[in-house]
């Protein structure tokens, strides 16, 4: 039986250190990746922006993930003995199943053209990762793919489409590490219907890849059973491993702005509004926290191929000028701001640094 997957997606992490960040563990500052791992974690989750920066060079923040931040990230995981799922989202900045904006250098391309890019693209990042010794374990190419990816060429149901790219992304993996393993990611894991449509038309078109990745949020995504029936049908139905790519759970529903410095009523408030939790299965608090991922973890390993879960953002603590948008991405987006941190309730340390017991049900588990 292959180690069970206990991962961290901890794509910010080097803006918040440079923003003031600092992580506990029982009172003691450490390195963030080395509390993780000291706590179990063996894989780590990264994403990968093109270019997020402006025509005058300016951040598009919310970590601003460059290649040169992936391989810095990848190097300190590497270091600590801990394997990498890349997030390829073929995008400039955030790609979700609300926007898959192509990238600047490639707009104006024709379908041709963007396979041939989405190709050229990841070899190069591949190689890149080769020459710094720092190659992925394992692959995503796109990033919750539900309705698509590389807009409008890209979008569902353009299935010819979206299988061209993301094939395009699958054969640029293996052309550099053959045995990576392959990860198609959507959101929303508890709507099996969509799932189901999905992969029974992406499957008449695909590359082989290894692995079904969901994401799940239990105040946007559905019940915990609807999750476990979704991961099961999947399992069976297409024969691949199955991964909660993305998971997270509230521990508060204090306000948090004023860690954040400068003036509150500029900065985004939390993702999880008191009307979203109130029909959740476990509370808000450090317990229900824990509790809930105790119940997350037992599930996906009930599945046969079960695999393992990534924890979206832990160490996304409230710090000044670490948010999810600076007015150089709000730009580019189109998006209203002001782009705050809406997900420090939802890490694994609190809104001081200190380290959660939902880490220790992760490491006992």
């Amino acid at each position: 039986m292959s180690e069970f997957i206990k991962g961290m997606d901890i794509s910010t992490l080097i803006e918040e250190e440079a923003c003031g960040a600092k992580y506990y563990d029982h009172g003691e500052e450490g390195d963030l990746l080395e509390i993780l791992s000291r706590y179990g974690a063996n894989y780590v989750r990264l994403r990968l922006w093109n270019d997020p920066y402006d025509e005058e060079g300016n951040p598009y923040g919310a970590g601003t993930n460059d290649l040169p931040k992936l391989l810095s990230l990848a190097k300190r995981a590497k270091d600590r003995g801990m394997k990498i799922l890349l997030d390829f989202h073929y995008s400039d900045f955030w790609a979700d199943p609300g926007k898959q904006n192509v990238p600047k250098a490639w707009r104006g391309m024709n379908e041709e053209q963007l396979e041939q890019a989405v190709y050229d693209y990841t070899v190069k990042v591949m190689r890149e990762m080769e020459s710094h010794g720092v190659l992925p374990d394992m692959v995503q190419p796109g990033n919750e793919i539900t309705n698509g990816l590389l807009w409008p060429l890209g979008r569902k149901p353009a299935f010819d489409a979206i299988a061209r790219f993301v094939n395009a992304g699958i054969r640029g993996v293996r052309a550099v590490k053959p045995d990576t393993e392959i990860m198609v990611h959507l959101d929303n894991g508890g709507f099996n219907e969509m799932y189901v449509e999905w992969f029974t038309e992406f499957m008449k078109r695909c590359e082989p890849f290894e692995i079904i990745g969901h994401s799940y949020y239990p105040f946007w995504h559905g019940s915990l059973e609807g999750l476990s029936a979704n991961m099961e049908d999947m399992a069976r139905r297409f024969g691949k491993k199955i991964i909660v790519a993305e998971v997270s759970m509230g521990f508060s529903m204090e306000d948090y702005r004023r860690y954040e410095g400068g003036d509150a009523s500029e900065l985004m408030g939390m993702a999880t509004r008191p009307e979203l939790v109130k029909d959740l299965a476990y509370p808000m608090t450090p317990k229900g926290q824990a509790d809930f991922m105790q119940d997350v973890m037992q599930r996906i390993r009930a599945v046969e191929g079960g695999s393992g879960f990534f924890y979206w953002e832990p160490g996304w603590i409230p710090v000044p000028g670490c948010g999810w948008a600076t007015e150089a991405a709000l730009r580019y987006t189109g998006e209203k701001g002001p782009g705050g941190n809406e997900w420090a309730n939802q890490a694994l340390f609190d809104y001081e640094g200190n380290a959660l017991p939902a880490l220790e049900v992760i490491r006992d588990f």
